[in-house]
């Protein structure tokens, strides 16, 4: 067990943990857009930061990466953090103008509603935070997704931003997407879904009767796990 201190709180945390996994177990809000416990931590917004000091040394670190450690004394709220944290928030504003989670973001930490740097007007409410392509990879076992470009043209998508023929349409990145970048679109009926410019038709459950999940998907599931197909038919609520 590592013994140190967060905010003047005096916190036991299991060797291995993160200090932002020893502040949430603490009750200790640390903001964040890129960390999920499915897919474990990044670094890649760095709103997480905070100030740790060992003896005479103190230095700005991403807490969902650097480990809770004997001796260490950490601020989740110092004006060096708190000015770490606006200028992401400023830079966040700047590429993602039109993302109302950002905007509030910014506003709780005080941060200006006017852009500090020239604004983007092509990047929609993406910030790279890496989350959707490393669910599609980690949890979903296909890597459908990944990353073009680089420097500020950096965007998200499938290869070559063509329709991706292993994409099996079961939404995950656009569920874990914190920002609502990722669109899936469903037909009023529930009998497709449209989800990074491909349309998969969805499978009926054989008992009640509603679309509950992509056909593709359920293929992929019959095919990774050894399940026939006929005993994957039926939805969650019918199980």
């Amino acid at each position: 067990m590592a013994k140190f201190i967060i905010d003047g709180k005096k916190i036991e945390a299991e060797n291995g943990a993160t200090v932002l996994d020893a502040a949430r177990e603490n009750g200790i809000e640390i903001p964040t857009l890129c960390t999920h416990d499915e897919v474990g931590s990044a670094g890649a917004c760095r709103l997480c930061v905070v100030e740790v000091k060992q003896g005479n040394r103190a230095k700005i670190v991403a807490s969902c990466l650097y480990p809770a450690e004997d001796g260490i004394a950490v601020d989740t709220k110092s004006e060096r953090v708190m000015a770490v944290r606006r200028l992401v928030l400023q830079l966040l504003l700047a590429r993602c103008p039109g993302s109302g989670l950002i905007q509030d973001l910014a506003e709780q930490m005080g941060v200006k509603p006017e852009p500090r740097f020239t604004a983007d007007t092509d990047k929609g409410k993406c910030i790279l935070c890496r989350l959707c392509v490393r669910t599609c990879e980690q949890v979903v076992g296909v890597s459908a997704i990944g990353f073009s470009f680089r420097g500020a043209d950096k965007t998200v998508g499938t290869p070559f931003h063509e329709n991706s023929q292993v994409c099996i349409g079961c939404g995950a990145c656009a569920y874990i997407c914190p920002t609502g970048h990722i669109e899936m679109e469903t037909t009023k009926t529930g009998d497709s879904r449209t989800i990074w410019g491909r349309t998969f038709k969805m499978a009926t459950c054989k008992v009640c009767g509603r679309y509950f999940a992509p056909e593709d998907q359920l293929k992929y599931i019959s095919r990774t796990a050894g399940v026939p197909l006929e005993n994957l038919a039926v939805c969650i609520s019918c199980r």
